[in-house]
C-alpha cells in the first residue's frame, strides 16, 4: 500500500469508530408515532445497520411527520433487534426476504426490496429509505411529491442531475454511444436502452435508489416486469449482478406520470466533495461514507433535534 493508501484507511477506520459511538444515542431518541396516512417508508435492512437505521428514519419521520414504516428483513435480524424496532418504530411490518417472489424478475442484489414496494403502491405512496442516510432539515419537496402523488428520485450525482429524465434512446446516446463504457450492469443497460421498443417515448434518469418515492398506483409490478425481460433478453446473466435493481428502480419512477428530480443542492449523495451549506438530506454512498466526518457530524446533530 501507498502511503496516501495506508493514511486513507487509517482515517476510514478512525471515521468509522467516531460514527459507532456516536450512533448509540439514538436509542435514548423518543419513538417515532406511525401515522396510517397512505403512506409508508420502506427500508431492507439487517442487524449490522440496526442503530443507523433508526437515525435514518428517525430524522426522516421528523422532518416529514408521516407514514407507517415497513421493513424488508435481509435474514439478519435477530429477536432483540425486532424488540427494538417494535419500540422505536411503532410496531412495524417486517417482510422476510425469502418469502418475497419476485419472478419474472431476478432474485437477491436488493430485488425483493424494489418488488416489495411495487406490490404496495396499489394504496400508498411508497418511500424507499437507505440506512445509511441522513435527512438534515425540512423536505416540503418531498411532502409536495407525495400531496400530489409525483414519484421522485434522487439523482446519483451533480452530472446525472444536470441531465434529468430523458428518453431511453437519448441515455445511449448521451452516455454510452460506442458501447458501454464500464463493465458494470448499469453501463451495459444504458447503453442496449436504445435497442428497447418505443426507445424514444420511453424515458429514464440515472437516480440512486438510496432515496425514491414511487406514487399511487395500479401499474404493480407491469412495468417493471416488461423492462427486466426486455433487458434479460439482451444482457442474459449480467443483468442479474448487483445494481440492476436501481436501474430498474429509476425507470419505474422515470415511465411513472410526471416524476420528480429531487433538487441536488439540497437532496444529494456524499461523494468525495464539498457539502452544501444547507442540505436537507444526504446519502452516505459506502466508499466515502467516513470522509470528513460529515456522517458523524450529521448523526450527532439529528439526534439531539430528536431529543429536543
Amino acid at each position: 500500500m501507498t502511503l496516501m493508501e495506508i493514511i486513507t484507511a487509517i482515517g476510514r477506520k478512525a471515521g468509522a469508530w467516531a460514527h459507532d459511538r456516536t450512533v448509540q444515542g439514538i436509542l435514548d431518541t423518543p419513538p417515532i408515532v406511525a401515522q396510517d396516512d397512505g403512506v409508508i417508508l420502506f427500508s431492507m435492512i439487517g442487524t449490522a445497520v440496526l442503530l443507523p437505521y433508526l437515525v435514518a428514519v428517525k430524522s426522516l419521520h421528523h422532518h416529514l411527520p408521516r407514514g407507517k414504516i415497513v421493513l424488508l428483513d435481509d435474514g439478519t435480524l435477530t429477536e432483540g433487534d425486532k424488540q427494538v424496532l417494535a419500540h422505536h418504530c411503532d410496531q412495524p411490518e417486517i417482510i422476510t426476504k425469502q418469502h418475497v417472489d419476485t419472478a419474472p424478475c431476478p432474485r437477491n442484489n436488493c430485488w425483493e426490496r424494489l418488488i416489495s414496494i411495487l406490490d404496495r403502491r396499489s394504496d400508498h405512496f411508497v418511500i424507499q429509505l437507505d440506512s445509511d442516510t441522513v435527512t438534515t432539515g425540512p423536505v416540503p419537496e418531498v411532502a409536495a411529491a407525495i400531496d400530489s402523488n409525483r414519484s421522485f428520485t434522487l439523482a446519483g450525482g451533480l452530472d446525472e442531475a444536470q441531465h434529468g429524465f430523458k428518453s431511453a434512446a437519448e441515455i445511449s446516446q448521451i452516455f454510452h454511444a460506442n458501447g458501454p463504457t464500464t463493465d458494470h450492469v448499469q453501463a451495459h443497460a444504458e447503453a442496449a436502452m436504445k435497442t428497447l421498443p418505443e426507445a424514444d417515448s420511453r424515458r429514464y434518469i440515472r437516480g440512486c435508489a438510496g432515496f425514491a418515492g414511487f406514487s399511487k398506483s395500479s401499474d404493480g409490478r407491469v412495468t417493471v416486469a416488461r423492462f427486466s425481460e426486455e433487458m434479460s433478453t439482451r444482457l442474459g446473466d449480467i443483468w442479474r449482478q448487483w445494481g440492476s435493481e436501481q436501474v430498474a428502480s429509476n425507470w419505474v419512477v422515470a415511465n411513472d406520470p410526471d416524476p420528480i428530480q429531487l433538487p441536488y443542492d439540497r437532496y444529494i449523495n456524499h461523494w468525495d466533495e464539498p457539502m452544501p451549506e444547507s442540505p436537507a438530506f444526504v446519502h452516505y454512498i459506502g466508499t466515502y461514507r467516513y470522509r470528513w466526518g460529515n456522517y458523524s457530524r450529521t448523526t450527532r446533530e439529528a439526534i439531539a433535534a430528536l431529543k429536543a
